[in-house]
């Protein structure tokens, strides 16, 4: 019965994770693809293999959310409470998704995990909830956007007798770079809090003693992302790469950069499951506002904000639910 149980979230822990590599890939070439750098397949090709290639890179992140969040009872019921989160976080990631919005599938995972152990009657570990998600919710966008802001007003001092033409060329060469260390980071982030919540699931079910990640629970994990990532997430590309603000090749490397450098920083250094979305739309609006406020269109950068603010509770919500309805079935 147990086996059982773990191999059912074993496979819908992979489903969130394909779903995440869809959903999320605009993060990585969104920039690139409006730019004109890159052809959308290839921009998808080089982010799903990058995403396999971070995945390979550490484990931190990883630990964080297996052991970081929640304690989870052993046995069935513990089953049923990741099982529960992790349909929380896909639902809503299904939600944001279809209405093209670019929220956070981590604090998605996050909140199906919080409100499938509150329903549960479990432990939430609040210190690590606040550690290592909430106070990098908020700081990590400001970092972005401002750190994205400099670099770019850098660029533009750097180059400022430059033939626009050359520049052009130049940073949509650079941009190949760029959207290839972005996704390096997307791999790193995002395959990590999979890994994450399958060891937690073999914890739980009595298969793995500690949170060290087995090479299989990598390799699988890192999969799933990459084949997400290359089914591609048009709609929400759209909005990065195009509603928000008209990119050109130099504010899109810049974006790109300091995006990277925050995924990379947060996972070796505090080992925090930031949000690649909140990440990069931060970096976009920074480098944007360095053209001119009215050239970020705030309405739409508003919508994005009230979706971040809204995926934690409201993954959280469909996770409760979603322990009660399996709850009442086992």
């Amino acid at each position: 019965m147990e086996l059982a149980a773990i191999i059912v979230v074993i496979v819908v822990a992979l489903g969130f994770d394909y779903t995440n590599g869809f959903h999320d890939a605009a993060n990585a070439i969104a920039t690139s693809v409006s730019t004109r750098a890159l052809t959308p397949r290839a921009a998808l090709l080089m982010a799903a293999v990058m995403n396999v290639v971070g995945a390979l890179l550490g484990t931190s992140v990883a630990s964080t959310v297996g052991s970081g969040i929640i304690e989870a009872p052993v046995g069935i019921s513990g089953l049923v409470v990741v099982l529960s989160a992790l349909i929380g976080a896909i639902v809503w990631n299904l939600v944001t998704w279809y209405f093209g919005m670019p929220s956070s599938s981590s604090h998605a995972l996050i909140g199906g995990l919080v409100g499938a152990a509150l329903a549960s009657a479990g432990t939430v570990k609040w210190s690590g909830v606040l550690e290592k998600v909430v106070i990098p919710m908020v700081v990590s966008p400001v970092v972005g956007f401002v750190l994205a802001g400099l670099v770019m007003l850098a660029l533009l001092w750097i180059f400022r007798r430059g033939r626009p033409t050359r520049l052009t060329r130049g940073f949509r060469h650079a941009q190949t770079v760029t959207a290839a260390a972005m996704a390096l980071g997307h791999g790193l982030q995002d395959a990590q809090k999979t890994m994450g919540v399958i060891v937690l699931a073999l914890v739980v079910g009595g298969y793995h003693q500690g949170f060290e990640v087995p090479l299989w629970v990598i390799l699988v994990s890192a999969g799933a992302l990459s084949l997400g990532t290359y089914a591609g997430g048009w709609r929400i590309m759209r909005t990065l790469g195009r509603r928000i603000i008209d990119l050109d090749p130099p504010r899109g490397f810049a974006a790109e950069a300091t995006a990277s450098a925050v995924l990379y920083t947060t996972a070796f250094a505090f080992a925090a499951p930031i949000s690649t979305t909140q990440t990069i739309t931060s970096s976009i609006l920074g480098v944007g506002a360095t053209k001119r406020l009215s050239a970020v269109r705030w309405g739409v950068a508003g919508n994005i904000v009230v979706a971040w603010v809204l995926t934690i509770p409201m993954a959280a919500l469909v996770g409760a639910v979603a322990f009660w309805l399996l709850h009442a079935l086992v």
